[in-house]
């Protein structure tokens, strides 16, 4: 039976403003509060989308969440109507509105973790939304994305959905930004590694020292309980503290995966070589393929600032070898493209360097790899899926007309305590369920 591995991209909301909300993520305090220009986000992205799919792979879309969140603001005690709430947060508690604004549900990577059919015991895609519990303006997303992928992956028969881990600090879950599978094909069985930060009920020996760690061991291990993997075929890798501190917040800015093939900085574990050789072992026979940036060839702070691993690592159908899908950026940066240069000469299983544009979304700190969640699936699996959801020609004019119709050009902070603002938003977002057939999905619309 064939499988596939289909890219499921965040379509970047109205919203898209630069809060600064995100504490570790350089390019996001680096950027704050300067001029977001969320059409231009939008159809960047859109554009990224089209461009995978004209590459022959599947691709899909998931959609924006409600924005401005105001069952948060009603929620920590504002009331009145909508307008008055954005006009009381406006004025007592602006960090809270910024926050209820955001339109950081557009980096997928973290909307959960997926374990394919191939991998779990009862033979069924395992979900479960990631909690964010390390940041409020993302620890609000659960619920909605939960219910998202519950319309998009519906039937029962294939697909399993879990609640978000409990939130607070000890379960702290970062979705697939921290998680990557090893498989000689996409269907068939893998290993999984999940990265943590810390350890929650134990002493951390190694922790970084200026920026927060998201991603616990005891969240990794529950997923994989959750999802019934057998622990022959898990692998736990602790990221380096130093590489936290430099900004790499998560896993897949310094490193990525695909089949056979993993793409890292040579600095990016606690224990790197026991990793691999773990990774190996429970891998068999076949070779892993590890593929290592030194820090001679790319610094950390280059690493970072460009995003060369916060890319897609693909395999281009009816072509020999992967593809890097990187952002402008990594071309930008003289240091990181001559290492690009050298690694497409080079002996190894990637063969072809793309760059894409997606510089709105790179300046609010996320790169190609942060905009889409990849799922395995089988043929029946990719059958049962909700093909609302899967990008075709027509669904992408589609989105870059709405886009078009509905998103401003520019959005600065001060526009976010114009109630007109949201009013524009939910009127995006009610034709947008129309376009997806899903009914009243939003809050606002029950």
């Amino acid at each position: 039976m064939n499988s596939y591995e289909v890219n499921f991209d965040g379509l970047i909301g109205p919203t898209h403003n630069y809060g600064g909300l995100s504490h570790g993520n350089v390019a996001s305090k680096t950027n704050a509060l300067k001029i977001a220009y969320p059409k231009q986000a939008a159809l960047q992205g859109l554009q990224k989308m089209q461009h995978l799919r004209s590459l022959g792979l599947q691709q899909g879309v998931l959609l924006p969440q409600q924005r401005p969140h105001l069952p948060t603001l009603r929620r920590l005690g504002f009331s009145g109507s909508d307008a008055s709430m954005i006009r009381q947060a406006a004025n007592s508690a602006p960090e809270l509105l910024a926050s209820c604004y955001s339109a950081s549900c557009m980096w997928t990577a973290n909307a959960c973790t997926v374990s394919p059919s191939a991998d779990s015991a009862d033979g069924k895609v395992h979900f479960t939304a990631a909690n964010l519990s390390s940041m409020f303006h993302r620890s609000i997303e659960h619920q909605s994305t939960s219910r998202l992928l519950a319309a998009m992956f519906a039937d029962e028969q294939y697909f399993q959905h879990h609640e978000a881990l409990p939130s607070g600090s000890h379960f702290g879950d970062e979705g697939a930004a921290n998680h990557n599978r090893f498989a000689a094909q996409y269907g068939a069985p893998g290993v999984q590694l999940f990265v943590f930060g810390r350890y929650a009920f134990r002493a951390n020996k190694l922790a970084p020292a200026k920026f927060p760690s998201r991603q616990t061991y005891e969240a990794s291990q529950a997923i994989s309980r959750l999802h019934k993997l057998s622990p022959e075929r898990v692998v736990y890798a602790q990221q380096s503290p130093k590489i936290i501190d430099a900004g790499a917040f998560h896993n897949d800015v310094v490193s990525v995966s695909n089949l056979n093939t993993f793409f890292m900085h040579e600095e990016a574990f606690v224990n790197k070589a026991e990793m691999q050789r773990e990774l190996q072992a429970k891998y068999g026979d076949d070779e892993l393929h590890f593929i290592e940036v030194p820090t001679s060839a790319v610094s950390l702070e280059s690493a970072v600032k460009s995003y060369l691993f916060n890319s897609q690592l693909v395999q281009l159908p009816g072509r020999q070898g992967m593809a890097l899908i990187l952002p402008q950026e990594s071309r930008e940066n003289a240091e990181v493209y001559a290492y690009l240069q050298s690694l497409e000469a080079a002996d190894t299983p990637i063969q072809e360097i793309r760059f894409v544009d997606v510089r709105q979304s790179m300046q609010n700190g996320g790169g190609p790899a942060c905009l889409r969640l990849r799922v395995a699936l089988n043929e029946n699996e990719l059958a049962a899926l909700n093909s609302e959801f899967l990008l075709t020609d027509e669904r992408f004019h589609q989105l870059n007309a709405w886009v078009e119709r509905h998103y401003r050009d520019e959005i600065v902070a001060a526009d976010l305590s114009d109630p007109e603002l949201a009013v524009e938003c939910f009127t995006a977002l009610d034709e947008l369920t129309q376009l997806f057939s899903l009914g009243a999905f939003y809050e606002f619309q029950r």
